[in-house]
């Protein structure tokens, strides 16, 4: 009786260390901080998205954003580096380092890397116990001690130096750089020629989420992919479904957009068109043979968001399948606004890439092709806001964003308030429990300029701002200050302080009518702005040296 007794007893125990076991791993789930994963496209456009109003092929996104909510008045800085320096430290991209995209001086600001004024991101959340993988896109110094590895990323496959590359080969794309230089984990490393740069990025992704996902730790994971980023290229089996969708021209497509922005809920009911970019040739000057080339680019362009989404789905599909998506918040902008820039037919690198590339319709989209679709097809992308890409208007720094995850309510609604990337740094903190530090490795490094957005996520507040915050930018010498729905913007070179212009956005969303005449109380207020913001930051604007987007 005895030994049954003891062998019951030993039974009950066992079960319960069992099922205790089987617990465990559920319970620390439920407690552990969220994973963060960060999307980020590269000149993707504001009315490219399905769920913006745009006619390109998003499921994936477009289901995002029915989990989550759209944010239509998003904040970027107008170019890649620029962007990924605030975006990576909460910071502005003159304390982070980045005063001009690729620029490297002495000079405080204008550095080319980050530096140890700010915290990166990354680094700060490694030291609170996440995994810290990336892969894609850095831009932000050539330097192995800039790469990634030294500035928090556990796990990482970069391109570091430049802001662009071929996206099937590692032939280089500028003069400089004949061939491309990869990095993993701090390491030289190759590409495999006929890799898709968006497939390869999220099989990296995967592997490096897959290594360690057995652990418990969360994950800050970051996809910096290249896409749509010229040269325009990409399999046929993405652009061929969009043959034929173009060839009205990019006129039609800007007021095609125009409109059903509006219908999506985008802008309001009465928001103006602006006229395109004086650069921009009307499409019925073009010839058949010219239209038809022109109706390729951006068939191609479509292809390569088309193939985005289905990468940024295996992405989801994984998250899923490993059980970590409800406990993931992922959120998905764009660096900047669509790109106009066209380097094929540049005095500085179109030699270069005349004498390796081609532009031949028949080659257009392939390994040896450089195509880029140019200011006339990117004022549709950016539609309905002035210019694009490189400009402080709204063109350039409008993006789309989606935030789906824990915390966040009102599902598949719009959000209207002005946000910027800055505030990115601040909400990861706060889901991360981290508490942002006024020291790093013996430092003192400046605060962050951001708001945590987390009240807005969760429907406790409308907005994330009021409106005494004030937003500055400097790049290359165009320049804004944003404060409430007022707004200061330089597009002029050489940088004048009379050239800035003043704009109320609330009624003028396309940035069309200069008020600083009408309201010179207000334009003085918002230049005695701009110059404490550019005394706090430290702009000087030196002179760039040829650059690479």
């Amino acid at each position: 009786m005895i030994c049954k007794k003891y062998f019951g007893l030993v039974v009950l125990l066992l079960i319960s260390i069992t099922s205790c076991s089987k617990r465990q791993p559920e319970e620390s789930q439920k407690t552990a901080p969220p994973n963060i994963l960060l999307i980020v496209a590269d000149d993707l456009g504001y009315a490219d998205l399905g769920s913006f109003g745009g006619d390109i092929e998003t499921p994936n996104l477009d289901e995002l954003a029915r989990q989550g909510l759209r944010f239509s008045r998003f904040h970027t800085a107008p170019l890649c580096a620029v962007t990924r320096a605030m975006l990576l430290s909460g910071n502005n991209n003159h304390i982070a380092g980045m005063g001009s995209q690729q620029l490297q001086t002495k000079v405080a600001g204008y550095e080319g890397h980050l530096t140890d004024r700010i915290i990166p991101l990354p680094d700060l959340l490694r030291s609170a116990g996440y995994h810290t993988y990336m892969a894609g896109k850095w831009h932000l110094g050539d330097r192995l001690e800039d790469g990634p590895q030294a500035k928090g990323f556990e796990h990482s496959f970069s391109i570091n130096a430049e802001g662009g590359a071929n996206h099937f080969s590692n032939a280089g794309i500028f003069p400089e750089t004949p061939v491309t230089e990869y990095t993993e984990d701090g390491q030289k490393a190759d590409w495999h020629e006929g890799d898709y740069s968006t497939d390869f990025y999220t099989d990296k992704l995967i592997s490096y989420i897959d290594r360690h996902r057995e652990d418990g730790k969360p994950f800050f994971t970051f996809a910096a992919y290249t896409s749509p980023h010229w040269p325009l290229q990409v399999d046929e089996k993405y652009w061929k479904k969009y043959e034929g969708r173009y060839d009205d021209g990019y006129e039609a497509l800007k007021a095609q957009r125009f409109e059903s922005l509006k219908k999506a809920g985008m802008i309001p009911e009465d928001a103006v068109l602006p006229p395109s970019h004086p650069g921009v040739k009307p499409w019925d000057s073009l010839s058949p043979e010219e239209q038809k080339k022109e109706a390729r680019k951006m068939e191609l362009y479509a292809g390569m968001i088309d193939n985005l989404d289905f990468n940024i789905g295996r992405l989801i599909s994984y998250l899923k399948e490993i059980g970590q998506y409800e406990n993931t918040l992922i959120v998905f902008m764009s660096d900047n606004g669509a790109a106009a820039e066209d380097f094929y037919s540049s005095d500085f690198y179109g030699p270069y890439i005349q004498a390796n590339y081609s532009e031949d319709y028949a080659e257009m989209g392939k390994v040896n092709s450089f195509i880029s679709y140019g200011p006339q097809w990117a004022e549709a992308g950016s539609s309905p806001f002035k210019y694009y890409k490189g400009f402080t208007t709204e063109g350039g720094i409008n993006t789309p964003m989606i935030i789906a995850g824990p915390g966040v309510e009102n599902k598949g609604s719009i959000n209207d308030s002005f946000l910027t990337l800055m505030d990115f740094a601040p909400t990861f903190y706060e889901l991360a429990n981290v508490d942002y530090p006024d020291q790093w490795n013996g430092k003192a490094v400046k605060p962050l300029l951001g708001e945590s957005l987390m009240p807005l996520l969760s429907g406790k507040s409308k907005t994330a701002h009021d409106s005494s915050y004030v937003f500055g930018l400097e790049q290359r010498g165009y320049a804004m200050i944003r404060k409430g729905d007022w707004k200061i913007v330089n597009i002029e070179r050489p940088f004048l302080l009379e050239n800035f212009q003043l704009i109320n956005l609330k009624t003028d969303l396309a940035e069309q009518v200069d008020l600083k005449e009408s309201y010179p109380e207000k334009y003085q207020e918002m230049l005695a702005e701009w110059a404490s913001f550019s005394k706090e930051v430290g702009v000087v604007i030196p002179t760039p040296k040829k650059e690479n987007d």
